[in-house]
């Protein structure tokens, strides 16, 4: 179904009158339905609806990229990757990184002790051949990083949970195992592993298919004219078709914007390259394939979204780093555009550095879902309340069958049979319909690209059909416009009360947009309680606030400072001109969303007031930065 445009509701104002003077958190009265960094304001709501994206002006910045990125060597590479390593394996010292690439990256020795146990399947996997999976491990505090503003930048026009978290690095595997006899172990065993603060799975997954195998057979000097040729490429601008060229390749990719519509993926076109380098669209940068890694377990997708949605603790047990990782990604990517707040690991170790954090039972285990392949975790982590063990994932060419939740004392160890053991008792009624849709699918025989497209279509409106009712509330939070006066401070949110949002559920909630039934009410109980509420309000109380500071710095601009200037003494106009330059200041160092011409205003009128006073208190604030 169509997710409609809510109008902001009615609200009286003091004179008893009712009136639409409401202000959105993202720009005047109007609708609010998912978030501005959620749905493209340019678009039609429906989830599903046709259309690509505005591309708008607000794109184009200030100075280019390219040039913000012609500072020094290196700095174009360092916007997609931290580094290249090389994993092997060393008979006395076990798994070691062979070499980091560009020579100058650093890596703090727990990173590379990190990296060199993640870039290695366990080794009862028996992963003989190629394998390409991915991983993420905490970063090491106080690492300094050279394009952090230009970075931020970019980062602001992502969508939500695409936006790079600073405490955390992804890394990109391209494992290769496979009989040798001229070596002792009689095994070649080497990983090629990218790492990178972005969460481009499908991209680096593409990269690495490119040049890994090559990379096999040619080794050095291969690897340092792969990072130059990243060294060209153009930064990650959010909304730009962008042209990346890797060892005579040409990907063809499109970032994601906050503008664009939730559900809708703009379509890259592969042009006819006029040279004889090879062209390939990548259809997205970091989805994953929801239908294959949902597959062994679809009978149970809504409850799994619940889980997701709460952020309840989660373990995936698979027989690989590849099915796992993939596996943890479908997870997180389920409850999109809402962005998952805890921790995820897409492959997890003993050796993990978090290993003994995770694993220990002298307390509750914490919100994170993690993916395992060691036997030795189903005897550790058994006391956790919700496992997914997922056997080979492989399409099936037969309608499944129905399976039933398994009890978590049945699970003994990693080779019990497939399937969800929890306790979990879903708070929503089973949704029959998606289950028949998906299994005529199999019947017969759409493609997967197809049946992941369904699958992501009804998570998208299970979301949305969830999250409005609180969009909706939170933006009734706003203070009415007229109680933004430029000589006061600007006006604070009412708080968020749990009881008046669930009052407004009755007449306006979920029921509005989905047929499903079942308890809403404790759902939403339980999501209050949520990291995934904290992360989410936090994030919109950082707009709102935003929002009001913009709104006092338009009021100050509409008014005749240099005439208020006249009427009071020169200590209350000094007064006035440092707490303006204050704002400039806070304006940019907090990207308040403020237009230009604003802010050049403000500037003007700084500059007027100060014309206007004696030339000793003109030097002194013309020099003064603040």
């Amino acid at each position: 179904p169509s997710v409609p445009a809510w109008p902001l509701p009615l609200r009286a104002a003091p004179g008893g009158a009712v009136r639409r003077g409401h202000v959105s958190a993202r720009g005047g009265a109007g609708v609010v339905a998912m978030s501005r960094r959620e749905r493209g304001p340019d678009t039609d709501p429906s989830p599903g609806g046709a259309g690509a994206p505005a591309e708008d002006a607000a794109l184009a910045e200030p100075e280019s990229p390219e040039q913000c990125l012609s500072l020094l060597p290196w700095d174009r590479f360092s916007a997609w990757l931290h580094c290249v390593c090389v994993v092997g394996f060393d008979l006395e010292l076990g798994q070691a990184v062979e070499v980091i690439y560009p020579p100058h990256s650093k890596l703090t020795d727990k990173e590379k002790t990190n990296i060199c146990y993640l870039s290695f399947p366990d080794s009862n996997s028996g992963c003989l051949g190629d394998t390409q999976f991915c991983f993420r491990f905490r970063r090491s505090p106080g690492r300094k990083v050279s394009l952090c503003c230009f970075l931020d930048q970019l980062d602001r026009d992502l969508p939500v949970y695409l936006k790079k978290d600073s405490a955390y690095y992804y890394g990109y595997v391209y494992f290769r195992q496979v009989r040798d006899k001229s070596l002792k172990r009689g095994y070649f065993q080497k990983s090629l592993v990218l790492i990178s603060k972005l969460p481009y799975v499908h991209l680096f997954r593409t990269m690495l298919k490119q040049i890994a195998p090559e990379y096999f057979e040619k080794s050095e000097a291969f690897l340092e004219a792969v990072c130059s040729d990243v060294d060209r490429w153009p930064p990650p601008v959010p909304g730009k078709v962008l042209q990346l060229p890797i060892m005579g390749v040409i990907m063809k990719l499109r970032i994601p914007t906050y503008r664009d519509k939730p559900g809708t993926t703009p379509i890259v076109q592969n042009m006819h390259q006029a040279d004889a380098q090879i062209s390939m669209a990548l259809p997205t940068v970091h989805e994953v394939d929801l239908f294959r890694c949902f597959c062994p377990v679809f009978f149970h997708i809504q409850m799994l979204w619940e889980l997701v949605l709460l952020g309840e603790p989660l373990v995936v047990m698979a027989p690989s780093p590849s099915e796992s990782s993939e596996t943890v990604l479908a997870l997180v990517s389920c409850i999109s555009p809402l962005k998952y707040c805890s921790d995820f690991r897409p492959y997890f170790t003993i050796h993990d550095s978090e290993f003994k954090e995770y694993t220990t039972r002298t307390q509750a285990p914490p919100s994170v879902i993690l993916g395992v392949t060691n036997p030795f975790f189903a005897k550790t982590l058994q006391h956790w309340p919700h496992i997914i063990r997922i056997g080979d994932i492989k399409l099936p060419g037969e309608v499944p069958k129905q399976v039933k939740v398994k009890k978590l004392k049945n699970l003994k160890t990693l080779d019990s049979k497939p399937g969800v053991y929890t306790a979990y008792k879903p708070y929503l009624n089973k949704d029959e319909e998606i289950v028949k849709q998906l299994q005529k699918g199999v019947q017969q025989k759409r493609p997967t690209e197809a049946q992941s497209v369904i699958l992501r279509r009804y998570f998208l409106e299970l979301t949305e059909s969830f999250i409005i009712p609180l969009e909706r509330y939170v933006a009734s939070l706003m203070p009415l416009q007229k109680c933004i006066s430029p000589w006061k401070s600007p006006p604070q949110l009412r708080q968020f009360s749990q009881e008046d949002f669930m009052k407004t559920l009755e007449k306006a909630g979920p029921q509005l947009t989905s047929g499903l039934k079942g308890d809403w009410i404790g759902l939403y109980r339980h999501f209050l309680k949520s990291p995934n509420f904290d992360g989410w309000f936090r994030s919109r109380q950082r707009e709102m606030t935003q929002k009001l500071e913009a709104l006092h710095l338009e009021a100050l601009c509409n008014e005749n400072l240099v005439f208020w200037s006249q009427k009071h003494t020169e200590v209350e106009t000094v007064d006035l001109v440092l707490k303006l330059k204050n704002k400039l200041l806070q304006a940019d160092r907090e990207h308040l969303p403020v237009k230009t011409d604003t802010l050049k205003k403000l500037q003007t009128h700084i500059n007027d007031i100060i014309l206007a006073l004696p030339d000793d208190l003109q030097d002194i604030l013309l020099k003064s930065g603040t």
